[in-house]
């Protein structure tokens, strides 16, 4: 037996203003996301922005339902919507903002397990990472990759 260890590594973040301004941006595009949420039953609001290839930013937020397996989280909202929109181009960096009645939670918002598969299938699509921002009101995270979020990533098909 040998035994193996997984490291992973980010850059934390006290405020936004220390993010690059093209980070900063895609930030508060995913907290003016949580605007229009729907989330009527957790009231757990979370926004989603995906920064595509050729610059453009797509939106998303979470879109819950009364049967609530019929929902979707913000980030595949908004990653579906960036590879409808604009097919051909890579998605370069998702940033995620979420809190309770659309006020932003003191600790970074982290996707389920279902959309970090999503953001690695873009990932591998592109053939080059993809970086994750987590963005709280007290901490920002940033992932240089989403392999540093979902270890391990199911590629087996």
């Amino acid at each position: 037996m040998n035994e193996k260890e997984i490291k992973i590594s980010f850059a934390e973040y006290k405020t936004l203003d220390e993010l690059t301004e093209a980070d900063r941006e895609l930030a508060h595009a995913a907290m003016d996301a949580m605007n229009n949420a729907y989330a009527p039953y957790s009231h757990f609001h979370v926004g989603a922005a995906v920064r595509m290839s050729n610059g453009e930013i797509v939106s998303g937020s979470n879109q819950e339902n009364a049967a609530f397996p019929s929902g979707l989280c913000a980030e595949r909202t908004a990653m579906f919507a960036a590879s409808y929109r604009f097919p051909d181009k890579d998605m370069r960096s998702i940033a995620i903002a979420g809190g309770v009645y659309g006020r932003l939670a003191e600790q970074p918002a982290t996707p389920c397990g279902a959309c970090r598969q999503v953001m690695a299938q873009y990932q591998t699509k592109a053939g080059k990472p993809m970086s994750v921002i987590m963005v709280g009101a007290k901490r920002i995270w940033k992932f240089e990759r989403v392999d540093d979020i979902l270890p391990l990533i199911f590629d087996s098909i």
